[in-house]
């Protein structure tokens, strides 16, 4: 008798990101849900290192997390020559891992204040996420 394993769903996926970030201490974790705004795909994960090598060491444990807990593996994964920006591109779900000077510089999650935010507190027991005074406000915490 075969076993029927049970696909994640992409917001469980985006979960996990968000988790495994927050075990490296990313700060600002968002998960926004974007698919009725941009239609490419289902939620963005943002979040934010303190410099090059946080930055990639986030990106390593959210692409480990994934290939174990979803068996998943990135279509695309690509960022900045100087590390202050990276992307994997799930398909349903977009990792974002910006440094704080070009999280500002771009304001991914401004362009997208219409998409629904996701309680990281309620849905991945994650209430200890620090937060900047921006990202606070925008989230309605400060």
């Amino acid at each position: 008798m075969s076993e029927t394993t049970i696909e994640p769903t992409s917001r469980e996926c985006a979960l996990i990101a968000a988790r495994a970030a927050d075990g490296k201490k990313a700060t600002d974790i968002m998960v926004q849900e974007v698919r009725d705004l941009i239609g490419v795909t289902d939620y963005f994960v943002i979040a934010t290192a303190a410099n090059s090598r946080q930055v990639e060491a986030i990106v390593d444990e959210i692409e480990e997390a994934e290939r174990e807990q979803a068996r998943m593996k990135p279509l695309h994964r690509e960022g900045t020559q100087d590390g202050t920006w990276s992307l994997l591109d799930y398909g349903s779900f977009v990792v974002h891992v910006f440094q704080p000077e070009t999280r500002e510089y771009y304001r991914l999650e401004a362009l997208w204040n219409d998409a629904p935010v996701v309680d990281l507190a309620a849905e991945a027991g994650l209430d200890e996420i620090e937060y900047s005074d921006r990202i606070a406000k925008l989230l309605g915490r400060a």
